[in-house]
């Protein structure tokens, strides 16, 4: 039986980080990681922990939902 793959992790950190009018070092500084941290999230090629998807969602005042979804 195929393995089935793993789902992407997609994420509107950009959108909610340009609508807030922030740059990514602010958002960076908000949320205690680094602005290259930043520039993973918003590329994709990093999926962040728990606590800090929820820093994140925190700082925009809405749920971990509206900012990270699964690509099934």
């Amino acid at each position: 039986m195929p393995r089935k793959s793993e789902p992407t992790l997609r994420n509107t950190v950009r959108k909610f980080r340009t609508e807030a009018n922030q740059t990514q070092q602010e958002l960076a500084n908000q949320v205690g990681v680094t602005r290259q941290t930043i520039v993973a999230l918003e590329t994709s090629a990093y999926a962040p922990s728990l606590p800090l998807a929820m820093r994140i969602a925190r700082a925009f005042e809405v749920s971990v939902e509206d900012i990270f979804s699964l690509d099934e």
